[in-house]
């Protein structure tokens, strides 16, 4: 009775007995073996912005900007080169992604920052920390990043307009306090208070 219900009584349901989602675009099995190409290489387009990253950072001179970590430790576990995580910073830059966790997962899921990072994750509180340990160097970078962007193309112009109006907020019950109300405060509570009853005509009402 449900299996008549579900293909029979649709309308525009096929005759055959087959499902009605079957209409429907669908996709492939999660178990079926694909072929991905060889290499990440095949999968950014010759246009792809983060070709421009890529080619911009490397010909950066990071020891002149005084990027902290150019130089390994001897000892301790190897640290990320700081080209690496500023072609990750940029690309959050120029994508709208600015928070170190979600920095994080797009180096893990993205094929983009997989190309560009050459498949290094990160952790974000790597990310943060270089961030907070590099900042003027990496403001002077975006700043020459927004540069070449223009030269390109790659940024459409476009105008902004900031209001700069300021409103006090007034949160409470309690009468302004402006200087305006402070002169005409004693008058009004002279004539409310003699618009009021008195005590002795309400008690003998």
């Amino acid at each position: 009775m449900r299996e008549s219900c579900m293909y029979g009584s649709v309308r525009g349901a096929p005759s055959n007995g087959r499902p009605y989602r079957d209409r429907f675009v669908e996709g492939t099995d999660r178990g079926q073996n694909t072929l991905f190409p060889e290499c990440l290489q095949d999968w950014i387009c010759e246009d792809n912005p983060v070709r421009v990253i890529d080619v911009f950072v490397d010909e950066l001179d990071l020891a002149e900007l005084r990027f902290s970590g150019i130089d390994p430790e001897a000892t301790g576990r190897p640290s990320y080169h700081p080209s690496v995580l500023l072609k990750l910073y940029i690309y959050g830059y120029l994508n709208r992604v600015q928070s170190s966790r979600r920095l994080e997962r797009e180096a893990s899921r993205n094929v983009e920052v997989m190309w560009l990072t050459g498949r290094l994750v990160p952790d974000h509180k790597t990310i943060a920390d270089f961030r907070k340990d590099n900042g003027p160097a990496i403001r002077k970078v975006c700043a020459q990043f927004v540069a070449l962007c223009r030269e390109m193309g790659l940024l459409t112009k476009a105008s902004v307009a900031i209001d700069g109006s300021k409103f006090k907020a007034v949160n409470n019950r309690a009468p302004p306090t402006c200087r305006s109300h402070r002169k005409r405060s004693p008058r009004r509570r002279r004539i409310s208070r003699r618009s009021l009853p008195s005590s002795r005509a309400r008690s003998s009402a």
